[in-house]
């Protein structure tokens, strides 16, 4: 970490020392400073403007290896953005929502997309005053900023990216064409594999450094068109910048979870494959693209427009060579990065790449509660000394109940202090950063889910009270508080049965006249503390000390019977409307 710190510092150093000392740079970098500020509001705008379209196009576009593809291929042609394709498909990953396959896929078609960059930069950036457009769209795109409707300032953004990224475009060129006045760089290229070496070094430096591709094929196509670099090396470039990309996501993963890890290797085999091949195979792959260029109407003399169909067609190739072995890849991926869990609940879903796509997140929030929702039944069960196993599905829990032997030592106080409160601390507190990035529909669903983690804890936390009268009484010599005990043993151990069954169920509907029947059958525990206790009493059964144990105790149990009962109303229905008729009281 401190070696990246001084790294960084460096590097500023050295661009403040070629800024201050470097005027033949100047314009160039500043260039390159203005397109990637472009690509920043860009990718920010179409986050806006989409509205969560891309999001929902992405998750029901990936079934298929063909479709994810063409998905991959058609958000980044469109966004001009693979990092946001990337993040948005690791993010839907992590809350699987959408396969491994179906996400190496859409990587394998975003590939494809980037080259969209290569050819708008060939056919306009280098050809026209591309700055004439560019000032109405930042003008315009300011203007837009100010709107309050989130479609409008997203598309504000997208103008002021565009615009940006355009200005750019003008500015490098401008800059490449004053430094061929002191300075030839094409001087030094380097024929051979030793040039494709050094060059495809350099396009992954420059692609690391600047963390995009795009602004390396920007850089790559108006120093071609200026004459700074000759065409093989611009070839060779290109392919640097290829890898360069995957590396800048291999190093983004680190710190993400083992979905977000494998993506990132997909990614890297992809690149890497891809590029060794079109390295063996440059010559070949020159020559089909000067063949190919003659076809479609591209001038001998237009290296630049030559430069982007390479990059098309050889992302393409490696498309067309690795896609056949996605199966077989998957299966590797899934073999690595399997997370050791020491911590049984650790979270697993509230990956920090996730927060920020809003109907991931949700998911996130939702499986890791369901999560805490199933180590809380664990625990209770294990209160009332019993195992899942033992009644859950069981045609008469009544007789599972009174034939168990109270044996159990399950101290819910550790259980809470050392899981449940710290799984149900990191949910709340991912929740709540998670509803920043959210309309007030998405922040109302979260909101529901941090209720239902609530619910779950507060049952927990009255096991931990009802848990040892429940341990004292079963034993007791007197059968009548003993049954009482059962009773209440029993009435937990249908409810948590009765979420087991509901679960099944597709329709909402159906979940919530199931879930009616078990607040109904639940009340039953309410009698205990009312009428039976007083017959009890009356009839000098159970003596005051009992007595004021059942009521309250019975009084816990129901609360921990309508806690669990409204979590699972929040975690199974899905439709809001419905689960507010099943929330009422």
């Amino acid at each position: 970490m401190m070696l990246r710190k001084y790294y960084f510092q460096f590097f500023l150093l050295s661009l403040a020392f070629v800024l201050f000392y470097g005027e033949d740079y100047r314009i160039i970098i500043a260039g390159i400073a203005i397109f990637l500020v472009g690509m920043l509001f860009m990718e920010e705008g179409f986050k806006l403007f989409s509205g969560g379209v891309l999001e929902r196009a992405l998750q029901v576009s990936t079934d298929t290896l063909l479709k994810a593809i063409g998905t991959g291929f058609a958000a980044t042609a469109i966004m001009q953005s693979s990092s946001l394709v990337s993040v948005i498909v690791i993010s839907f990953l992590s809350a699987e929502l959408i396969t491994l396959s179906g996400a190496v896929g859409v990587i394998f078609g975003s590939n494809i997309g980037t080259t969209a960059t290569a050819w708008i930069v060939s056919a306009f950036g280098v050809k026209i005053d591309i700055a004439t457009f560019a000032m109405p769209m930042i003008i315009f795109g300011v203007v837009l900023k100010f709107a309050q409707d989130k479609s409008y300032l997203g598309f504000g953004k997208i103008l002021l990216g565009l615009g940006f990224v355009f200005l750019g475009i003008d500015y490098m060129k401008d800059g490449f064409e004053v430094l061929q006045q002191t300075f030839d760089m094409s001087k030094f290229a380097v024929e051979g594999y030793l040039g494709a070496l050094v060059y495809i070094s350099l396009g992954i430096v420059a692609t690391v450094i600047m963390q995009s591709s795009s602004a390396t094929m920007a850089i790559i196509i108006t120093a071609l068109a200026t004459n700074q670099i000759v065409y093989i090396n611009a070839l060779e470039l290109a392919i640097g910048a290829n890898v360069g990309t995957t590396i800048t996501a291999v190093l983004g993963s680190i710190s993400s979870n083992s979905n977000g890890k494998r993506v990132a290797l997909a990614h890297f085999i992809f690149n890497v494959t891809t590029a060794t091949v079109a390295v063996v195979l440059l010559y070949p792959l020159s020559d089909l693209t000067v063949f190919l260029a003659s076809k479609i109407g591209i001038a001998d003399s237009d290296y630049a427009m030559k430069l982007a169909l390479f990059h098309t067609i050889f992302n393409i190739m490696g498309v067309l060579l690795v896609a056949p072995f996605t199966q077989k890849l998957v299966k590797y991926l899934e073999t690595l990065f399997i997370e050791v869990n020491i911590y049984a609940l650790k979270p697993l879903y509230l990956d920090k790449v996730v927060i920020n796509v809003p109907d991931a997140a949700i998911e996130a929030i939702k499986k890791e509660t369901i999560r805490l929702y199933e180590s809380a039944i664990e625990a209770i069960a294990h209160s009332i000394s019993l195992h899942r196993h033992m009644f859950i599905k069981s045609p008469d829990i009544a007789n599972v109940v009174k034939n168990s032997e109270i044996s159990i030592n399950a101290d819910i106080d550790e259980f809470y202090a050392n899981k449940i409160k710290s799984l149900y601390s990191d949910i709340i507190h991912y929740a709540t950063l998670s509803q920043e990035n959210m309309n007030q529909e998405s922040q109302n669903r979260v909101y529901e889910l941090k209720l239902a983690s609530r619910d779950i804890v507060e049952a927990i936390k009255n096991m931990r009270d009802l848990q040892k009268n429940i341990f004292y009484y079963s034993k007791s010599k007197n059968i009548y508080v003993k049954d009482e005990y059962n009773t209440i043993r029993i009435y937990i151990a249908k409810t948590i049965d009765a979420i087991e069954k509901l679960k099944e169920h597709a329709d909402d509907l159906d979940v919530l006249f199931a879930i009616e029947l078990l607040k109904e059958s639940t009340k039953a525990l309410e009698s205990i503390k009312n009428s039976r206790i007083d017959t009890l009493i009356r009839e000098s059964k159970v003596d005051a000390k009992m007595a004021t144990s059942l009521i309250n105790d019975s009084a816990f149990a129901y609360d921990v019977t309508q806690k669990l009962v409204h979590a699972a109303t929040i975690l199974w229905i899905k439709d809001k409307d419905i689960r507010t008729l099943g929330g009422e009281k």
